[in-house]
């Protein structure tokens, strides 16, 4: 991707999330999907949530399982470039996620987006972890990926392949037996995995994505540790693995003091200008020898999180507690 092009994807996502953003005034009325698609341009996915309207999740003012709410949220998330929702999903073992997840695909299908799922790792050391996996992996052949999936047209697809992200755990899935499972199906899924698998699985996955970070010096008390070292390594460490896919991050910021499992750390969004170096980083590191396919920004609704950029970044002159963002890898519910 040429500068130009990077510079005009920071101000579409800028301009549509902070109201005094970028100054380039003929990216005001512009939509990435506006500009022809170019080689080697990286499609840009949103981490979504769908459990909004569960009791076991904050009220945001809407429920997950609206399709008017889906319908607005797709034209929202289009509107500001993104191609696509990675959608949190458990299998069957959060009903409550899989008929949103069921019904944001159909509707996305209606609209010509995109949604992968996002596969949530089982938290507890309960000896099931790889029954779990392997029974949502059935399910989400059946009913997002297979040839029998309702909204199928919808499904992100990387060189004609479905795309399915992990979120990990506890690590006790034994994702061997996982590939072996999926590549039965008529087109084998590109399994992506947050950051290194386990070493013994490393074979079994076809890439890595980036998730929010302070980096490796630790949380910092003023929130001021965004994750550039952490970023920079990571896109160092994916260049060398030429046969693995990258999936490039950006996030705004985050602040778990909403959640039930709060740990209390956060990553200051600085008034936008975390999100802003995060996007940079990816434009760095994103070399035409080896390009970036995809960049995955950590989120489209994760208020309880702080991360969520559906309603726009923080500005200057907002309250500072509520500038502020945080995560640990792993740390969801």
């Amino acid at each position: 991707m040429k500068p130009y092009q990077y510079a005009f994807l920071a101000c579409v996502l800028m301009v549509s999330l902070i109201p005094q953003g970028c100054t380039h005034a003929k990216a005001k009325n512009l939509a990435l999907k506006d500009v022809p698609t170019l080689s080697g341009s990286p499609k840009v996915l949103a981490d979504y949530q769908p459990w909004f309207g569960d009791p076991d999740h904050i009220d945001v003012g809407y429920n997950s399982q609206d399709p008017n709410v889906l319908r607005k949220q797709i034209e929202s998330a289009r509107n500001m470039g993104i191609y696509a929702f990675a959608v949190d999903w458990y299998g069957p073992r959060r009903p409550f996620l899989d008929r949103s997840t069921a019904l944001l695909q159909r509707i996305a299908s209606e609209q010509h987006f995109h949604i992968a799922l996002m596969y949530d790792e089982t938290q507890d050391d309960n000896g099931h972890a790889t029954e779990d996996a392997m029974e949502a992996m059935d399910l989400a052949y059946k009913k997002y990926i297979g040839p029998g999936a309702q909204g199928r047209d919808a499904y992100l697809l990387y060189n004609g392949r479905p795309v399915l992200f992990v979120f990990p755990k506890a690590g006790h899935t034994d994702w061997e037996q996982v590939r072996q499972q999926v590549n039965q199906w008529e087109s084998p899924p590109i399994l992506i995995y947050q950051d290194d698998p386990p070493p013994q699985y490393a074979k079994d996955f076809d890439g890595e994505y980036a998730w929010v970070f302070p980096g490796h010096g630790g949380w910092k008390p003023d929130g001021q540790a965004w994750g550039e070292d952490y970023l920079n390594n990571f896109y160092a460490k994916m260049r060398k693995r030429s046969d693995k896919i990258t999936v490039g991050g950006v996030w705004p910021g985050f602040n778990d003091a909403k959640a039930s499992w709060s740990l209390n750390r956060h990553i200051d969004a600085r008034c936008g200008q975390t999100f802003e170096d995060t996007l940079r980083l990816f434009e760095e590191n994103d070399e035409s020898s080896h390009p970036i396919p995809f960049v995955l920004i950590a989120t489209w609704n994760d208020y309880e999180e702080g991360t969520a950029i559906e309603r726009g970044l923080p500005r200057c002159g907002d309250q500072k507690a509520d500038q502020k963002a945080d995560l640990v890898p792993g740390s969801r519910p």
